[in-house]
């Protein structure tokens, strides 16, 4: 967590945070918004430029419509209002990685307005309005560093150039760095699930900044903004407010005014530093791109692209609780990204008790994965496998002590679960009754320190020879059984 900034003690409850967020979320079209430019990341630079998204005199945009579709989809899932006729504009302003000195965004008609995500806050449920969403499309990027001998130089990459891009305003109804890290990440995972973005943060697929101020509890009137660009974790923006929430407190209450500019957040020293003073609109010169006719999303088409809207996460969850006798904490961990909640619904119906599927995944499959470093897309275990051992531990042929040395050598050898049991002898739990007493009476044979303690009344040990007796029998005795016999024997 960042170190804040020395404020005298309680200062913090006296003033009450601020928070809008403006999310930048890159689309997965296969080409750029406004030419016919590959998007892939990681291609050479300056591989993937044309002369519409190098801004060469002459060249003419063309608009993208499946970039249209993920973006509309994206407001629909935001529970949008879709405007019917919205408009590009030019935004004006000079960087060394904008080629043609401005940037086709939208201003004063955007695609979408007035949406909402709810999360959870320290008060309960919350609702934060969307003030927005527009198309626009992405910048260059500046390289700062792998450049031997460069010195201090910059280089400048216009693969990204052009590349579409989803901006998502959020109304200031944020009042917590947690609040703000809540919103992210529901927000993140509406995103995920439409499919429109892989959310990818390290690539640059979404970016956000944060617009903060403070001012005394229970005042109405907004005290002056700063942002806070271009943050890369959703743990670093929630450090990020920390620190510049008591910045501002601390600037306040020492009699100074709070300068409204960018500032950028260092995370190795946990500070915010300024960066440039902040842009108004009227700073961008915005006016209607004269290359590119309005845009018309009329209601057949808008029909059409609602008809392709998942199944979003809170409705799933509600749905699986339903559905499948889980509780909602269940449902929570089993739909943190769609690939986790297909597989499981997958296997959920695949398996006589869908609760231990449940069960399965997150006690012993999530566990191991962590341990390996892996995501869900990597187990070695795919889920039909993880069904096929719920219904062996539900019709009792294994037990679970058998299942997690299954399970282990299954991501030891990189297999998935069938092909361990095959691969094992199909081992299953041993029900015989007369084997299971042989091995009891050499397990109290050798143990009568412990014999004598649980018939003098110390009943704990029971659980000391049902434990020596799976160790015998290589974890294939029934325990239920085993206890049932050892009790029987000490008796």
């Amino acid at each position: 967590m960042a170190a804040p900034v020395e404020t005298s003690s309680g200062l913090r409850t006296k003033y009450e945070p601020v928070v809008g967020l403006e999310v930048h979320v890159q689309l997965l079209t296969a080409s750029k918004i406004f030419c016919s430019c590959s998007t892939r990341f990681g291609d050479p630079p300056n591989s993937n430029v044309c002369p519409v998204c190098l801004g060469l005199p002459g060249a003419l945009p063309v608009l993208n419509r499946k970039a249209v579709e993920f973006a509309t989809l994206a407001a629909m899932a935001l529970n949008c209002q879709i405007r019917e006729r919205s408009v590009f504009a030019r935004k004006n302003y000079f960087y060394p990685d904008l080629p043609k000195g401005y940037q086709i965004s939208q201003y004063d008609k955007p695609l979408a307005e007035h949406g909402f995500i709810e999360i959870e806050s320290a008060k309960g449920r919350k609702r934060v309005g969307i003030t927005r969403v527009h198309l626009e499309e992405d910048a260059g990027k500046s390289l700062h560093e792998g450049f031997p001998d460069a010195g201090d130089k910059t280089a400048i990459d216009l693969n990204r150039s052009g590349v579409p891009l989803i901006e998502i305003v959020s109304e200031p109804d944020i009042a917590s760095p947690e609040e703000a890290y809540h919103y992210l990440t529901r927000l993140k995972e509406i995103i995920l699930y439409t499919g429109v973005s892989d959310c990818n943060m390290e690539e640059g697929s979404l970016r956000c900044d944060a617009n903060v101020s403070v001012r005394p509890r229970g005042e109405i009137k907004l005290g002056t903004k700063t942002e806070v660009k271009n943050v890369n974790s959703f743990r670093f923006i929630r450090d990020a407010l920390e620190y510049e929430i008591d910045r501002q407190v601390d600037v306040v209450e020492s009699g100074g005014n709070v300068i409204q500019e960018t500032r950028l957040y260092n995370p190795h020293e946990g500070k915010t530093y300024g960066m440039r003073s902040k842009e108004q609109a009227h700073d961008y010169r915005y006016f209607p791109e004269p290359d590119l006719l309005p845009l018309v999303v009329d209601e057949n088409w808008r029909e059409e692209i609602r008809r392709t809207l998942p199944e979003l996460p809170e409705a799933r969850r509600t749905r699986m609780v339903a559905e499948y006798g889980i509780n909602a904490q269940d449902a929570q961990v089993l739909t943190m990204t769609k690939t986790l909640a297909d597989q499981f619904e997958a296997a959920a119906r695949a398996a006589r008790n869908p609760k231990r599927v449940a069960n399965l995944v997150q006690s012993e499959l999530i566990g191991r994965l962590k341990a390996k470093g892996l995501s869900i897309e990597q187990s070695p275990i795919s889920m039909q496998g993880v069904a096929e051992a719920a219904n062996l531990l539900e019709s009792g042929k294994v037990s679970g002590k058998m299942l997690k040395d299954l399970l282990d050598l299954s991501f030891e050898r990189g297999q998935d679960f069938p092909a361990v049991y095959e691969a094992e002898g199909r081992p299953e739990q041993s029900h015989d009754t007369a084997a299971l007493e042989k091995i009891i009476d050499q397990v109290l044979a050798a143990n009568p320190k412990q014999v004598e303690q649980y018939r003098a009344g110390k009943k704990t040990v029971l659980g000391f020879f049902v434990g020596q007796v799976m160790k015998l029998s290589k974890g294939q005795a029934n325990p239920q059984l085993a206890n049932e016999l050892v009790e029987k024997k000490l008796g």
